[in-house]
């Protein structure tokens, strides 16, 4: 039987939002009024057709059960977790490489305690939780133990756990219990739960909040000619899996981010896809969670090569993934990316 995917479009965003919603004109998404839409994309391998909310009712019965069924999910308010709020979009993720070799700013954090000063900093910039990581996973990065990984970040996690709310980036289940014993609140790990088959153990036990993020292949070959059939779908059908896989394992909370990897076994037409697209996620009924920050496609797009910078590339596109309602943002600029989210909102109050 043809499967079909639903994808809302056409946001209203502010007060028109607001003004809309009240004349009952279009649907707030995940229980937000501040965001709404009126139209939707219905997507099958073979079909993609848009229509207005008004006319799901014209549909063939057994697709305006499928259509109603996820707008149900979609219309529904995601419950916080991890010191994410999400009656109020975006919330800022920080992003803190306590590597040698990360690809923007390997080296620059892991030395003494700037680690720890630039975590605190990013939190009172305005990001809700600090992403922490020992292990770079780069395109062409190779994997290190655990051990070296945990000597990474122990000091600055131990510490920074202490203040503010911190994400553990991490694909292993001994660094992931280790975390979580020290007060780590969110797990996100780039293997989508695969790298390591003690995660969802830990996970479980610890009943902890996590990320599912998608991947083809490894840091060290995902970048080497990756293929989809639709890799818009293809990941809408990972992610479905996975939760339910999750589900008959004993996962049962929805404390649960989902991110489909931008970069990550991606190319530059795999990326443009997803990210324009990005709102087909939320008919899964999770908060979506992208990292855009200083990605290559930036620069394949703006032709410029300065992974140290790409500023505006990941405001521009952070501000993007906001209006299509992506609820975290991973971002190594919090100051900039926060800047131009309010600079936004003010705008469109007129």
């Amino acid at each position: 039987m043809k499967k079909y995917y639903t994808r809302v479009c056409n946001f209203y965003y502010g007060n028109i939002s607001k003004k809309l919603i009240k004349q009952k004109k279009t649907l707030p998404l995940n229980g937000n009024i501040e965001i709404s839409f009126d139209k939707i994309e219905i997507l099958s391998r073979d079909l993609c057709k848009t229509i207005h909310i008004k006319e799901i009712n014209k549909l063939p019965r057994f697709l305006k059960k499928k259509i109603n069924q996820d707008l149900k999910i979609i219309i529904k308010k995601n419950k916080n977790f991890s010191n994410f709020r999400f009656n109020k979009n975006p919330n800022i993720m920080g992003v803190l490489n306590l590597t040698p070799d990360s690809f923007s700013d390997g080296g620059k954090f892991n030395k003494k305690n700037k680690g720890y000063n630039h975590a605190i900093n990013l939190f009172k910039l305005g990001a809700n939780i600090i992403d922490i990581g020992g292990e770079s996973t780069r395109p062409g990065s190779k994997q290190i133990h655990h051990q070296q990984e945990w000597n990474r970040i122990k000091s600055s996690l131990i510490k920074l756990s202490k203040k503010i709310n911190l994400s553990l980036d991490t694909r292993k289940s001994e660094i992931m219990e280790k975390g979580i014993k020290k007060g780590v609140k969110l797990i996100n790990d780039i293997s989508g739960l695969n790298y390591d088959q003690k995660t969802i153990k830990v996970l479980k036990k610890y009943n902890t909040p996590f990320v599912i993020h998608h991947i083809q292949g490894t840091p060290t070959n995902m970048q080497k000619n990756p293929k989809y059939k639709n890799v818009l779908l293809d990941i809408y059908d990972f992610f479905e899996e996975k939760i339910n896989y999750l589900r008959k394992y004993g996962i049962k909370h929805n404390h649960i981010a989902i991110d489909p990897g931008i970069g990550f076994g991606k190319n530059l037409k795999h990326n443009m896809k997803l990210i324009s697209n990005i709102s087909i996620f939320h008919s899964l009924g999770f908060p979506i969670l992208i990292g855009l920050s200083r990605k290559k496609f930036i620069k394949d797009i703006s032709g410029k090569n300065d992974s140290n910078q790409r500023l505006g590339g990941t405001v521009g596109s952070s501000i993007f993934a906001m209006t299509q309602g992506v609820q975290i943002l991973r971002i190594h600029d919090v100051n900039e990316v926060v800047q131009g989210i309010k600079v936004f909102k003010e705008l469109i109050k007129n």
